[in-house]
């Protein structure tokens, strides 16, 4: 079971609950003298302990994020950095069905050489009768650092959120493509750097295996992005550095946006891989961004997108911001800007229509 999952959260409570059935029924009927029953008790109450701290620890990680894998919480990740290079050939994808309606495929791209992880969902308009001809907006979702393409569905409730806004006549239905953001491991803020071109993972590899493989829409008019924390300073910066693939990008709790030292050290490739320059440098791009923290969230204060906001002034780029006042850098917060997000996207990007 994933760490982040349900499924895992539900089997632990179940333990604990056992285990403090078990205390309560064997209590008096150990066998043997005083001196074997008491290091029984005592084992058995550390037990009951134990599984009730797991049940905590499980949900305060799958409130915050903290570890989105088996993998990330042992440090076994470093096995990913192999894949990224050898992988399967490139541009091959062979899609699988998941139980949950997604489906996901491991490739490695022709652009970046990199390989990684892409899961897809299309919305129940994309295989409703008579509509074989019709093509779909496409919504990538950038999870955050640490994070996997999981975390969006176990713990972002997507794409249940997007279904129920869709029913609600607030959105379109979108294709949801949620990639990895850092195949292999690095984390380089979606950029390009001379051992790993991630921005080319995400802005030319990932299209092009959605378009290959599903009907959508033609970019940039609909395409778009929408990232939480690292993946909000990514969908912030993808469509100033690539306009003519995404036409629209949504930033929920984004990092700073001049940029992140600690993980590019080199300060000139950290500018000019930052929403801030991008945007000061940008002249008449046809594109849009949404940015929405909380007015509690230091790791995303409000100054910085007011910052942005006069940034853009005269780039032609449009800008939307939303300060909730209160809410923390978790999904609990992201999910309650998700109407404000999506809402706007569906007026940014290009609904269904014929092929």
């Amino acid at each position: 079971m994933e760490l982040t999952s349900t499924s895992f959260l539900v089997t632990l409570i179940v333990v604990t609950v056992l285990a403090v059935l078990a205390v309560l029924l064997l209590w008096n009927r150990i066998p043997g003298p005083g001196w074997v029953r008491w290091p029984v008790r005592l084992l058995m109450i550390g037990l009951c302990q134990l599984t009730a701290i797991c049940v905590v620890a499980t949900w305060i990680n799958g409130s915050y994020g903290l570890y989105s894998s088996w993998d990330d919480l042992l440090g076994t990740d470093a096995g990913q950095e192999a894949g990224a290079v050898t992988g399967p050939p490139v541009g091959r994808a062979r899609f699988t069905p998941n139980g949950d309606g997604t489906q996901t495929t491991f490739f490695r791209g022709s652009h970046s050489k990199l390989a990684g992880q892409v899961v897809v969902w299309t919305p129940p308009e994309y295989s409703a009768p008579g509509s074989d001809r019709t093509r779909f907006p496409v919504l990538i979702l950038l999870h955050g650092y640490p994070g996997t393409p999981r975390t969006w569905i176990d713990l972002g409730d997507m794409p249940d959120a997007l279904t129920g806004m869709v029913q609600l006549g607030a959105a379109h239905p979108f294709i949801l493509v949620i990639p990895e953001i850092y195949p292999g491991g690095v984390n380089t803020d979606c950029s390009n750097t001379p051992q790993r071109k991630i921005a080319d993972w995400l802005a030319q590899d990932v299209p092009d295996l959605v378009a290959r493989n599903f009907r959508t829409l033609p970019s940039p008019a609909g395409w778009g992005l929408m990232g939480v924390s690292t993946g909000g300073f990514c969908a912030a910066k993808l469509p100033l550095q690539y306009p003519k693939v995404f036409r629209a990008g949504a930033a929920l709790d984004p990092d700073p946006l001049t940029g992140d030292p600690g993980v590019l050290p080199d300060p000139a490739l950290r500018e000019r891989n930052s929403p801030m320059w991008l945007v000061e440098h940008t002249k008449k791009a046809d594109v849009g961004l949404f940015l929405a923290t909380s007015a509690q969230d230091k790791d995303s204060p409000p100054q910085q997108l007011e910052a942005f906001a006069k940034a853009a002034e005269g780039s032609g780029v449009r800008v939307k911001t939303l300060v909730r006042p209160v809410g923390g850098h978790n999904f609990q917060t992201w999910i309650g800007m998700y109407p404000d997000a999506l809402g706007w996207l569906s007026t940014e990007l290009s609904p269904p229509g014929p092929g």
